[in-house]
């Protein structure tokens, strides 16, 4: 049995990188697998994150996998699980996130969890059971337009409760703000699901020192920050060592399969100084449609910036949605963008920016990936990823970064930032 300690279990990829950037702050070595570990495989660090591809799977498939990493994970000697999802509750009433906790409670044999998916440095907060994206409810937020997970209420109960087989409560913010010992003490009181209210950093800093201790916390990366500290003051884990980051590949690509408001906006800038290709789904559906994005890859410099995408408007997302379907319509994207990613690596090109969950699974299992170290972050939530074969990878959320993200990325390679993190 490996020396593991903390196993967390993402719902997607994107979300399991930010997981693991906030866990990289703390100053532990964090090694991010791709996709369940084979059986018989052992852990490579005190910290290990899977990432899963299940946020929009079948209820029954993403259950089923989500044992399957928790029952890994305790073969490790994981004394605390972390289930990860998106800081904006990625959810509908049909959704993963409350089964999945349900399912992990039943395999721990627990009667209570906490839910706490606050973000306050990238605009996520919580106030009394609700929600806000910036100023923004949930429901309000761009997230209402969401082509997979349109959010349509922004109370975090409400949403966990027709998901969920046990009660759901709240601990809300005036017990917050009274400190540690008071949200102890209310979590004492309750069962079931527990929505933890959070509105700024120090509140996830009180809400940490009230949970540290609990076997599984769910929720968003954030209030993962201040865990590794708390567990060393306590004295149930020791100081791990951290290894120096492989060496990096030369060549740089992004991929963008994301439509988010933010990553419109990025994608929208860095066309300003790079060159790019747009996938439209309604042309990969007919024939020739990948062969002519293959041909302008493969006449392109591999050292200059370049980007292909397929971010587009909502009315123009939603027009290949009627006339494909959603799922169609996602999977010629995914798997587009998935062909590009091996004919670059093919050109030799050695530093991948992808934007979007879904985007960032496809990519990485077409690329043979299937564990990475953690390096330094480019945007909160947002870390360069590291495979032993030389290869960099950031795998950005949808939301996730500034308009000058995909730049600032690369940037970050070039001026040897990655070096100073051993």
């Amino acid at each position: 049995m490996s020396n593991t300690f903390f196993g967390a279990i993402a719902d997607d990829f994107t979300g399991a990188t930010d997981l693991a950037a906030m866990l990289a702050r703390a100053g532990v070595p964090v090694t991010l697998r791709i996709g369940l570990p084979e059986a018989g495989s052992e852990a490579a660090t005190t910290f290990e994150v899977i990432a899963l591809k299940i946020r929009t799977n079948p209820i029954e498939d993403a259950v089923a996998e989500a044992r399957a990493a928790y029952r890994w994970l305790k073969a490790q000697g994981a004394r605390r699980v972390f289930w990860k999802y998106c800081s904006t509750f990625d959810s509908t009433q049909r959704g993963n996130i409350g089964p999945v906790a349900d399912a992990l409670m039943t395999e721990m044999g627990l009667d209570r969890t906490v839910h706490c998916p606050a973000f306050p440095e990238n605009g996520r907060r919580v106030f009394m059971g609700n929600l806000f994206v910036n100023e923004l409810p949930l429901n309000e937020s761009p997230m209402k337009d969401h082509p997979l997970t349109p959010m349509r209420d922004a109370n975090l109960e409400r949403l966990l409760r027709p998901q969920v087989q046990r009660q759901t409560a709240l601990v809300a913010f005036p017990t917050v703000r009274t400190g540690s010992d008071a949200v102890r003490e209310a979590l004492g009181r309750l069962q079931g699901h527990i929505v933890l209210d959070a509105v700024e950093d120090a509140d996830l800093q009180t809400l940490a020192g009230a949970i540290h201790d609990m076997p599984l916390i769910c929720g968003g990366s954030a209030i993962a920050q201040p865990l590794p500290v708390l567990w060393r003051e306590a004295g149930a884990m020791g100081v791990p060592d951290i290894a120096p980051l492989p060496d990096v590949g030369d060549g740089q690509i992004a991929l963008s399969g994301s439509c988010s408001a933010m990553t419109r906006a990025q994608v929208g800038h860095y066309l300003k100084t790079a060159v790019g290709y747009r996938l439209d789904p309604l042309e990969l559906a007919e024939s020739g449609g990948m062969a002519a994005a293959r041909v302008w890859l493969k006449a392109q410099d591999p050292l200059a910036p370049k980007i292909v995408y397929a971010t587009a408007e909502p009315s123009s997302v939603t027009l290949a949605q009627e006339k494909l379907g959603v799922a169609r319509a996602g999977a010629l994207v995914e798997d587009a963008l998935a062909q590009l990613a091996q004919d670059a690596r093919a050109m030799g090109i050695g530093r991948v920016v992808v934007a979007g969950g879904e985007t960032s699974g496809a990519v990485t299992r077409a690329l043979g990936v299937d564990r990475l170290r953690i390096g330094p972050e480019i945007a909160p939530g947002v870390p360069w990823c590291f495979a032993a074969d030389g290869l960099a990878l950031a795998l950005k959320s949808g939301n996730f970064g500034a308009e000058t993200f995909f730049t600032d990325a690369f940037n970050m390679l070039e001026h040897g930032a990655v070096s100073s993190v051993a």
